[in-house]
């Protein structure tokens, strides 16, 4: 296994290393597990198109783009009110 330097500013490793400590973890272990939760563009349209076929097939609704479209704008509306609910600031539109 390689190793790779990351640059982060200060407060982001300071951040990052108080996380994994919180979890009795190591920072190359935490960044092992971000880096693994994390899913590829191609991994997000593999899972919107198997979602879809599901849908369509025990269902019966066939998922339009409009409404794809319209889940995305909606789900990314709910990811900021949280993470300005967590940092206890208004969300912003």
């Amino acid at each position: 296994m390689s190793d790779v330097m990351i640059r982060v500013p200060a407060e982001v490793r300071d951040q990052l290393a108080a996380v994994a400590e919180a979890r009795g973890t190591s920072l190359r272990a935490l960044m092992q597990d971000i880096a693994a939760q994390t899913l590829t563009p191609e991994q997000i349209r593999e899972r919107a198109d198997r979602t879809r076929a599901l849908l369509a097939e025990r269902f019966g609704h066939y998922v339009s783009d409009e409404e794809s479209a319209e889940m995305r704008r909606k789900m990314r509306e709910a990811a900021a009110a949280h993470r300005a609910t967590s940092a206890g600031t208004e969300p912003h539109p």
